[in-house]
């Protein structure tokens, strides 16, 4: 599992962006070959931190794409402070990657 982050500082306001590698299953779907369910695995929360410091968070369902894409924004932040991405899936799954700011 792998979150790619880009975090770019202008102007007193911090964008980032990010990419998350998740299956993202609602629990709705059939298999083709079985006709069962395959069973819901999705991202529930999604949080970020900017030097440690809760700046977001976000509770998701499993209407949410496979391998989301967040983009988000908070004022301030500057080149070289450390932003860091996590998130926890409805099975126990979790993830998080840190990264520098531009």
């Amino acid at each position: 599992m792998a979150i790619k982050i880009r975090a770019k500082a202008q102007d007193g306001v911090t964008t980032v962006k990010t990419l998350m590698n998740h299956e993202m299953e609602t629990g709705l779907r059939k298999d083709s070959k079985t006709g069962e369910k395959i069973p819901a695995h999705h991202i529930t929360e999604v949080t970020a931190e900017h030097n440690g410091k809760l700046v977001m968070t976000a509770n998701w369902g499993g209407a949410i794409s496979k391998n989301p894409y967040l983009s988000f924004k908070f004022k301030g932040g500057a080149s070289g402070d450390k932003i860091k991405v996590s998130w926890v899936d409805n099975k126990g799954g979790s993830d998080s990657t840190e990264a520098s700011i531009s």
